[in-house]
């Protein structure tokens, strides 16, 4: 007989709100059984395992908003709290049910080359800490977090000038009179003008655009990034941090 296709996955939603189903039952028999959800018990132990479980399909969600995320996780604080009564904790599992099924969304996990730019190029080079800024900059993109994402992509471009730079000996070029590298305003005229190598049309033209969204980002009092920021630079990021980390000879 053929074998019956696995059944599809559940939802993290379902799964917390199953998870908090169980919370109760387990909290009903520990009464009934008169067992102290505080002690070291069965019934103790089960609701703090639960309550593990519950955390990590906590972080698999979304919610509409920071607000709601903060009640989420009050709710589930006294679903699973093992000090919390019984009525109170009838009624935090209804108002967290009720929140599951009309406020939150499940979070796609991301692909490794969603983002910025693509971690499989970034890994070609060999340095760990090149993946880890990468892996932070598609991250806080592909979650909302487009100030966050811009900062981390001004790390990245310094990173790759100054492993050029260095890579020609030329690191003492773009350090101060304390031997302190350059910040990225400086780095970038430096690369511009260095004579070593010839920079592409496309890279000369993308260097300021990547420069100003991550100072922006950083310190800008009124600017907050968006998406159709970071999407109009992604080419340029691509087109930059390749080409420097070749000058590196790194790819």
């Amino acid at each position: 007989m053929p074998s019956r296709p696995p059944a599809p996955e559940s939802p993290p939603s379902e799964g917390l709100e199953s998870l908090a189903r169980a919370a109760l039952d387990v909290a009903k028999k520990a009464r009934r059984n008169k067992k102290n959800l505080a002690g070291d018990n069965f019934y103790g132990n089960k609701i703090a395992a639960l309550r593990a479980d519950a955390t990590n399909a906590f972080r698999a969600l979304a919610a509409a908003s920071v607000g709601d995320s903060s009640a989420l996780a009050e709710l589930m604080e006294s679903v699973f709290s093992a000090s919390t009564r019984g009525k109170e904790r009838l009624a935090a599992y209804r108002q967290l049910s009720c929140h599951l099924r009309t406020s939150v969304r499940a979070v796609p996990a991301p692909r490794e080359d969603e983002g910025l730019f693509p971690l499989s190029v970034l890994a070609q080079a060999r340095r760990g800490y090149l993946v880890t800024v990468g892996r932070q900059m598609n991250g806080c993109f592909t979650t909302g977090w487009h100030d966050a994402a811009a900062v981390m992509m001004r790390r990245l471009i310094e990173i790759v000038i100054v492993e050029a730079f260095e890579a020609r000996g030329l690191a003492a070029t773009i350090k101060d009179a304390n031997g302190n590298y350059l910040q990225l305003s400086d780095l970038v005229t430096k690369a511009l003008a260095e004579p070593s190598w010839t920079l592409s049309r496309n890279s000369r033209k993308a260097l300021p655009g990547l420069r100003d969204i991550g100072h922006m980002s950083a310190h800008g009092r009124y600017f907050c990034a968006r998406k159709d920021d970071l999407e109009a630079l992604r080419p340029g990021c691509r087109v930059v941090v390749e080409e420097f980390l070749h000058h590196a000879r790194l790819l």
